[in-house]
C-alpha cells in the first residue's frame, strides 16, 4: 500500500521516499564558518535583512556512496549558497554535476508539484468526526485559488463548509524540507566516505564596536571591543569553528536565485448562483508550517523579523592572525552562528592606554572664516608602548568620561582599519571653549614686520615676492585648562606655504600648525602662500 502525503489547509504531514538514485549525506560532524565583512562597511548597525558580506563555510559529513552514478544530497546548507563555488573533497570518484536545489517543501510547492495528478480530498464532518475520501485531480496551482475535480464535478477548496485536507499518494521529486546542494558523482565501488564540503554563501556580515572610558584626569583610557557576527540565513551552524576577516577583499558579486519557500495557498469560494462573482468570496491563507514531526522549511525573513532580533553575547576573546595582506580574527572556542541572529564575542580589553587630548581645525588657505568651535580629538598609537599592539578592525567607538559616581557618554567616533604602529585618532565633536577664525590681510607688509614671517625651511623662492595677502589665524581658549591646537591647511596642488611666524609641520601631506594655548588665553598665526 503506498505511503500517503497529507496536506491540511493549516499544516502539512509529509513522508517523502527518496528517489532510488539519491543518497543523503549525514548531518555535519564538524563546521567552520569564516565571515568576510561587507566591502563598504566601516561603522554602523547591522541589519539582518540587508547583509552585504559573505562567508566561507566548510562542513565535514559522512556519506554511503554506492557503486555507479549517484546523486548525493547535502541538506541544510546556507540559503545563500553560491553553488558554483562548492568544492567537495574526499569522494572516491569524480564529480559530474552540482545543483543548488532552490524549491523547498511547502504547502504551495507540494500543490504545484501535484498539479494535474491524482490526489484525494479528505472531508471531516465536525459534528460526527467521520471522514470521507473523494478521489480526483488538482486543476489549479496554489496561487490561483485551489480548484479540485472529482466525479462529482469541479469545486474550489474549502467551499463545502467542512474541514478539508488533501492526501497525496505520489512522491514529489525535487522538493526538500531544507536548502540542499546536490552533487552527481560516479564511483567505481561502494564506499563509506568522510567528505568535506566547502562553499561561499551570502547573507553574512560582521562589525567591531568599541567602548572607551577616560580616566578622571583624561590622560589614559580603558578600551574594550566586541565583534558582532550576523547570519541572515535560515540555516544555522551549531558549534562552528568561527573566524572573521578584516580588510578590503575584492569579490565579484552575482545575483543568486532566492530559495523558493512557497507562496500562500488561496482558497476562493463563490456563491452557488454564479461562478463569476468573487467580490463576496473569502480568501484563506494556508499555514506554512509542517506537521507530523518533519523539519519545517526556513521561514521568510518577514516572518522572522518579529522574533529573531535577539543578540547573543559571549565572553570569548578572539585572537589575531595574518592572512596574506588581510587580518584574520579567530574565536578560540566553537560557537553557534545561529539562523537569523547576531552574536557578540569579545575582541580585546586594554587598560590605561595613554592618550593625548587635542583640538583641531581644518581651514582652507586664504579663506575668510569667522569664529567657530574647534574639534576635540583623542590620539594614541597602536603599539605595545601604548598598551595596544593589535590590528584594530574598523568600527564605532563610544567614549565615556567619569562624572561623579557615573560615566557619561561624551562622544562617538569612527575608527578605520588600523595596523600596528599606526596612530589612532578619535574625533569627538566640537569644543565651544576653543574658537578659531581666519582673516586675510590685503596689504604690503613693511620690511620690519616681514622679518617675523620667516621663510619656511626647505622652501626656496626664485624671485623677490612682496609680502602681501597675509592670512591671519586667531585662536582663543575660554577653558580653565591649557589646550593644544592643531590647525591643518587645505591647499590647492599648485600652492605652498612660503612664510610663517610659527613652525610648519606636515601630516598626511598637508601643512599643519601646532600651538599651545594657555587657559583663558589666545594666540595668532600668520602665514603666506604662493603658487608654484
Amino acid at each position: 500500500m503506498p505511503r500517503r502525503l497529507i496536506l491540511p489547509l493549516v499544516g502539512l504531514a509529509v513522508a517523502t521516499p527518496a528517489a532510488a538514485e539519491d543518497v543523503v549525506a549525514s548531518a555535519p560532524s564538524a563546521l567552520s564558518v569564516t565571515i568576510y565583512r561587507a566591502p563598504d562597511r566601516d561603522a554602523g548597525s547591522i541589519d539582518l535583512d540587508d547583509l552585504g558580506g559573505f562567508a566561507l563555510i566548510s562542513e565535514t559529513r559522512t556519506i554511503h556512496v554506492p557503486a555507479g552514478v549517484n546523486r548525493l544530497r547535502f541538506e541544510g546548507v546556507a540559503d545563500g549558497i553560491d553553488a558554483v563555488t562548492a568544492i567537495l573533497t574526499g569522494l572516491p570518484g569524480a564529480v559530474i554535476e552540482k545543483n543548488r536545489d532552490a524549491a523547498l517543501l511547502s504547502p504551495s510547492a507540494l500543490l504545484d508539484a501535484s498539479l494535474g495528478r491524482s490526489v484525494a480530498l479528505v472531508r471531516t464532518n465536525p459534528a460526527t468526526g467521520v471522514s470521507v475520501s473523494v478521489a480526483g485531480t488538482v486543476r489549479s496551482d496554489a496561487g490561483g485559488g485551489v480548484v479540485f475535480e472529482s466525479a462529482e464535478g469541479i469545486e474550489a477548496l474549502r467551499c463545502s463548509g467542512l474541514s478539508e485536507t488533501f492526501a497525496f499518494a505520489l512522491a514529489t521529486p525535487g522538493l526538500s524540507a531544507r536548502p540542499t546542494l546536490s552533487v552527481t558523482t560516479r564511483s567505481g565501488r561502494a564506499v563509506e566516505a568522510t567528505v568535506t564540503l566547502s562553499y561561499l554563501a551570502r547573507g553574512f556580515d560582521w562589525s567591531a564596536d568599541y567602548v572607551a572610558t577616560l580616566s578622571p584626569d583624561g590622560t589614559t583610557l580603558d578600551l574594550g571591543a566586541w565583534v558582532t557576527l550576523a547570519n541572515g540565513n535560515g540555516a544555522g551552524f551549531p558549534r562552528a569553528s568561527t573566524n572573521v576577516v578584516a580588510g578590503r577583499l575584492n569579490k565579484e558579486t552575482d545575483e543568486i536565485e532566492p530559495i523558493d519557500i512557497g507562496t500562500p495557498i488561496l482558497a476562493r469560494c463563490w456563491p452557488r448562483g454564479t461562478t463569476s462573482d468573487v467580490s463576496s468570496g473569502m480568501m484563506l491563507v494556508a499555514n506554512r508550517s509542517l506537521a507530523a514531526g518533519l523539519p519545517a522549511p526556513a521561514p521568510p525573513p518577514m516572518v522572522m523579523m518579529a522574533d529573531a532580533r535577539e543578540i547573543m553575547v559571549t565572553a570569548q576573546k578572539v585572537s589575531q592572525e595574518q592572512l596574506g595582506d588581510l587580518k584574520l580574527y579567530r574565536v578560540p572556542e566553537p560557537t553557534t552562528v545561529a539562523s537569523r541572529q547576531s552574536k557578540q564575542v569579545r575582541l580585546l580589553d586594554r587598560s590605561a592606554v595613554p592618550v593625548q587630548r587635542l583640538y583641531t581645525a581644518e581651514i582652507g588657505a586664504n579663506a575668510t572664516i569667522d569664529y567657530h568651535p574647534a574639534g576635540v580629538l583623542l590620539r594614541t598609537t597602536n603599539d605595545a608602548a601604548h598598551h595596544l599592539g593589535l590590528a584594530l578592525p574598523s568600527g564605532k567607538v563610544a567614549v565615556f568620561a567619569p562624572h561623579g559616581a557615573a560615566s557619561l557618554l561624551i562622544g562617538e567616533a569612527a575608527i578605520g582599519d588600523t595596523a600596528i604602529n599606526e596612530e589612532v585618532e578619535l574625533a569627538l565633536g566640537a569644543a565651544p571653549d576653543v574658537q578659531v577664525r581666519q582673516t586675510i590681510e590685503e596689504r604690503i607688509v613693511d620690511q620690519a614686520e616681514a622679518k617675523t614671517l620667516a621663510l619656511v625651511p626647505g622652501v626656496i623662492i626664485a624671485r623677490a615676492v612682496p609680502v602681501s595677502s597675509v592670512a591671519r589665524i586667531d585662536l582663543s581658549n575660554a577653558g580653565s585648562s591649557p589646550a593644544t591646537v592643531e590647525v591643518r591647511l587645505a591647499l590647492d596642488p599648485s600652492q605652498r606655504v612660503v612664510r610663517a611666524d610659527h613652525p610648519v609641520a606636515r601630516k598626511n601631506g598637508r601643512p599643519l600648525f601646532r600651538v599651545a594655548l594657555p587657559a583663558n588665553g589666545s594666540a595668532t598665526i600668520r602665514y603666506q602662500i604662493q603658487a608654484n
